[in-house]
């Protein structure tokens, strides 16, 4: 996936968490880890890497919002994507 692409992916996402965000059932602090990286979709300056890592964090949150368990199709894609997120990391 090109820089530009990821970058209109992580927009979305950031979209949809925004939207997940107002809705009463969603976890307050569900989205810190995500916040906390300090990465935005508009911070066209900061590395693929940290944008792909911001993206997995993001898409492990979201999956998590909407997930009964961790052995639901969310639960099962929320795993996978914190398990994507850990590698990224370690190859920031």
């Amino acid at each position: 996936m090109h820089k530009d692409e990821l970058l209109e992916l992580h927009e979305q996402l950031v979209i949809i968490k925004d939207h997940f965000k107002t809705r009463e059932e969603v976890p307050d602090g569900l989205f810190d880890e995500y916040e906390n990286l300090g990465v935005e979709p508009s911070h066209v300056h900061k590395s693929k890497s940290e944008h792909k890592h911001a993206v997995f964090v993001l898409g492990s949150a979201l999956a998590a919002s909407m997930s009964d368990d961790e052995f639901s199709s969310a639960g099962r894609v929320g795993k996978r994507m914190e398990e994507l997120a850990e590698d990224a990391e370690s190859k920031l």
